[in-house]
């Protein structure tokens, strides 16, 4: 017997697992939506840095800070790691400033 990679769900029967089922799939797509968004901000400040452009890569980061802060506020993320991402982010764009200031 295969078993896909997608088990099947159980159908719930009570009105309180029907909504909570409704719930799921609103809340998925709201986290997915946030989750990629995240990403996309992290990637746009990567991109900037690798291009060596310190004034695109300073917005971007704080633009980036609010998307990251605010997924770790809906708990998302962890705090942590949200935290992390902002420290390697600014390090990165500190480290463009530096070789032109030396």
């Amino acid at each position: 017997m295969a078993t896909s990679s997608k088990a099947k769900k159980k159908t719930v029967r009570t009105a309180s697992g029907l909504k909570r089922a409704r719930q799921d799939v609103k809340l998925n797509a709201a986290n997915t939506a946030l989750r990629s968004k995240f990403r996309t901000v992290i990637k746009n400040v990567q991109k900037a840095v690798v291009a060596g452009d310190k004034a695109k890569a300073t917005a971007l980061f704080h633009s980036a800070q609010s998307v990251i802060d605010a997924v770790a506020d809906k708990g998302l993320f962890h705090k942590n790691k949200a935290a992390r991402h902002k420290s390697r982010l600014s390090a990165k764009v500190k480290a463009l400033a530096a070789p032109a200031a030396a």
